[in-house]
């Protein structure tokens, strides 16, 4: 049994809010200059080359690529073979504290959906822990900003909807975001298991790498349809019309009731921040 003290998580955490408030994924850059060459016209075009300049200068001045710095989303894996000396959760809201106070992250969250008094250090983190194999914890920090987490949609479906439904929900929920998610956007979908498990899933799968399919034909299908069905709304890069309403769109599948069909989408902004390592 390994031993890992909980202050090498509160310094991770803490790494990682900075990290991905600063720095574009390179997945999410390569992604931003194929559609710039694909775009067909000037302002999409310059869309793009000032969301990349923006990300630029926000990497060699270490400051955040948008002023929402979100709310800190954590993904913990730990592995069944590691002892952690001290409280996991206050670890990794301490590592949001420091990482948020040292980073001069903006502070968004608020103690209470309805008195909204700020809690003034960006905690508590939204967290979700998963037991894996090994000795090591892998730590993921997702920054939502609310521009895009505010299109999330979530959609209770017949079973007879089918796959057309399930195409039928997301299309609807990204012509609903418009261009309030800054786009170009990401799509993330969760389909099967319960409500809160597709919920899950949408989110989860904003972090799989742009490019990368689903490992079923029939639903990286889904897909590519999606994808190219969403780029011809004419939505385009901050909402100005264009070939790029969408970078990607990733969806995850789960087994689900023979009564069910819950469908989740989680929307990405054009940065869509995520940092990870392993301790």
């Amino acid at each position: 049994m390994r031993e890992l003290a909980a202050e090498t998580i509160t310094e991770a955490v803490a790494v990682l809010c900075v990290s991905a408030n600063l720095f574009l994924n390179e997945d999410i850059r390569c992604a931003f200059e194929q559609a710039r060459a694909a775009e067909c016209t000037a302002m999409p075009r310059e869309v793009l080359t000032q969301m990349l300049a923006n990300a630029d200068i926000a990497a060699e001045q270490r400051l955040p690529i948008c002023q929402d710095t979100g709310m800190a989303v954590v993904f913990a894996g730990i592995g069944q073979d590691v002892h952690i000396n001290g409280n996991l959760e206050d670890a990794i809201n301490a590592g949001v504290r420091r990482g948020y106070e040292e980073g001069y992250l903006r502070k968004s969250v608020v103690r209470d959906p309805v008195d909204r008094v700020n809690t003034k250090d960006n905690t508590p983190a939204v967290i979700h822990y998963t037991i894996v194999p090994g000795d090591k914890v892998k730590l993921v920090v997702a920054p939502k900003g609310f521009g895009s987490e505010n299109m999330s949609a979530l959609r209770m479906l017949k079973p007879s909807d089918g796959m057309d439904g399930v195409k039928q929900a997301v299309l609807d929920a990204v012509k609903a975001a418009g261009s309030n998610p800054c786009p170009p956007i990401v799509v993330g979908v969760g389909v099967g298991g319960t409500m809160e498990k597709a919920a899950l899933m949408a989110k989860k799968a904003l972090l799989r790498p742009i490019g990368a399919s689903n490992n079923s034909a029939m639903w990286a299908d889904a897909e590519r349809e999606l994808l190219a069905g969403i780029n011809a709304l004419d939505i385009g890069p901050a909402g100005f019309g264009g070939r790029t309403t969408a970078l990607a769109v990733h969806i995850d599948v789960f087994p689900t009731h023979i009564a069910g069909l819950p469908v989740a989408i989680n929307i990405g902004c054009h940065v869509t921040r995520h940092a990870e390592t392993e301790v």
